[in-house]
């Protein structure tokens, strides 16, 4: 008996996925992979200099390197990639269920960021720093339509990517109402809102928040707007102001904090 095409696909993604791997570069990326206990390394590859320069990381993995002349480097790289000298082949990371992820711990105040088809790996990097510097427990964002684990988004995070947990779900809609019924407010970034971060978060600022970034230009797509509990903007000192997403990020997290 033949089964379902939804099977198949199904069966097809998760063997897709299975044989999926990552080349991280630069050195503060590849250190930072090559100490993480939950990445499964595959491939190092390094040029003479960039060994000595991660001697102590290479030891501790584990790994045998396989040396590269820089000039013809080895690693399969884009040509326009500024690897430094180290590359590393690895699986991507799996960072569990939403639900894990975002449960409150003991002292914590949750903060998680949501990201609404932000496709610039380096945006995503950078908001991966911040939500590492300002606690925030998770970035989540769709599955397609969206930055995957790539070695320039990890060269962006400086490392933050091995740390600070970048789930991306099947549905963002599905997840907003999942982090709603976890008790989370849900805040959404409009810059024509008519409240900033601040006044939404008055009284609640000991609640789990979790704030919703769209791609630059487009924002929030509508479906998602709709599944917010509020929308906010990030207050500016004059009458006209924007920032980019990842500084747009980092602003109203540390907003979201601070008292």
């Amino acid at each position: 008996m033949r089964k379902p095409d939804w099977v198949i696909d199904k069966e097809k993604a998760r063997r897709a996925a299975a044989s999926e791997t990552v080349w991280l570069f630069g050195l503060h990326a590849v250190r930072d992979a090559l100490l993480n206990l939950h990445r499964d390394k595959l491939r190092l590859v390094v040029t003479r200099n960039a060994a000595d320069k991660l001697s102590a990381a290479i030891a501790e993995s584990g790994m045998l390197p396989e040396i590269s002349d820089a000039r013809k480097f080895a690693a399969p790289l884009d040509p326009q990639s500024v690897h430094q000298g180290a590359a590393l082949e690895v699986k991507p990371l799996d960072w569990g269920p939403l639900a894990e992820l975002c449960i409150a711990r003991e002292g914590q105040v949750p903060r998680v960021i949501l990201l609404d088809r932000v496709t610039d790996p380096h945006n995503v990097g950078a908001i991966l720093r911040s939500a590492e510097v300002f606690g925030a427990l998770a970035v989540i964002a769709p599955r397609h339509h969206s930055a995957p684990e790539t070695g320039a988004l990890a060269k962006t995070a400086s490392g933050a990517l091995e740390r600070q947990p970048y789930l991306r779900v099947r549905n963002l809609a599905r997840a907003i109402e999942e982090l709603r019924a976890m008790g989370y407010l849900v805040l959404g970034l409009d810059g024509e809102a008519g409240q900033t971060v601040e006044v939404a978060l008055e009284g609640h600022r000991d609640r789990p928040v979790a704030l919703v970034l769209g791609a630059e230009g487009p924002g929030l797509r509508q479906k998602t707007r709709e599944s917010c509990d509020a929308l906010v903007r990030i207050a500016f000192s004059g009458p006209f102001g924007s920032l980019n997403v990842s500084n747009a990020a980092a602003v109203a997290l540390y907003s979201s904090l601070s008292r």
